[in-house]
């Protein structure tokens, strides 16, 4: 293959994943024109694209001529390699353990390189407000307790570049008390350090609060993070000081049983 096809052919496979992330936020679907000028690319490419995607079946078409929208062959790949590795059913029984000692929405989130993407969760509340997400989102580190669980294992270096490459978003994208500056998240991540978890309060949304303990492996290296999270006036920072020690062991039973996941084998 010729340098030039070389370049066509990475081309197009950076513009079909543009093409399958964009619409996995879009479930309604949306218009070709739409979706081609949502990422800059000509029309006609991306009808090709899109053409592509429905004949491999990850795309089809609500009704002819209409809109594009994912199949389900996609998430159920992601389930499928999620339920090989085995670790959702280990983490299983401790996450419903958890959910039932917090009475709230209990999740896990798995380090992917630069990523961190909730994978499992377990609903502690039986009744009132439930705090209840979607999975498969990766998670926001500048404002959420995930991130701060996972930020506070790394380098100061190491953090920043993360969360630069995210960025902070938009004041719409998190709650009023969200931090906005390097300097302020990483005062967070210090006090997140002393306490061996992290804990927000309307940081993420408004009226929400959360906690998290980062799940660390034999030598320091954080496998993912379990988080706790819920309505404020349910999860106070009281309550969040006395699932404190739960929370910690719960990340504790993780560590340990992720050595027998196939998929944290291969990191050691």
């Amino acid at each position: 293959m010729s340098n030039q096809s070389e370049r066509q052919a990475v081309g197009a496979v950076d513009r079909a994943l543009l093409i399958l992330e964009t619409l996995a936020a879009q479930p309604q679907g949306l218009p070709l024109a739409a979706l081609a000028d949502d990422l800059g690319l000509p029309r006609s490419a991306c009808h090709r694209l899109l053409q592509e995607l429905v004949r491999c079946g990850y795309a089809r078409q609500l009704r002819e001529h209409g809109d594009y929208a994912l199949t389900t062959k996609l998430p159920a790949l992601g389930l499928n390699f999620l339920g090989s590795t085995g670790i959702v059913d280990l983490a299983q029984p401790i996450m419903a353990r958890l959910a039932e000692t917090s009475g709230d929405l209990v999740r896990l989130a798995l380090v992917d390189g630069d990523r961190l993407t909730f994978v499992a969760k377990a609903q502690g509340a039986r009744a009132g407000l439930r705090y209840d997400p979607d999975m498969g989102i990766d998670v926001r580190l500048s404002c959420s307790a995930g991130g701060h669980a996972w930020l506070m294992t790394l380098s100061e270096e190491r953090a920043t570049t993360l969360v630069a490459a995210q960025g902070f978003g938009s004041p719409k994208q998190y709650g009023p008390k969200a931090p906005t500056t390097y300097k302020a998240l990483m005062k967070i991540l210090d006090e997140d350090r002393q306490r061996g978890y992290s804990v927000i309060v309307e940081s993420y949304a408004p009226g929400m609060s959360a906690m998290a303990a980062p799940i660390v492996r034999r030598g320091g290296e954080a496998l993912g993070v379990i988080t706790i999270a819920g309505p404020l006036q349910r999860l106070t920072p009281a309550r969040m000081q006395e699932l404190g020690a739960p929370l910690r062991q719960a990340a504790a039973d993780l560590a340990w049983v992720s050595a027998s996941s196939p998929m944290f084998e291969r990191r050691g």
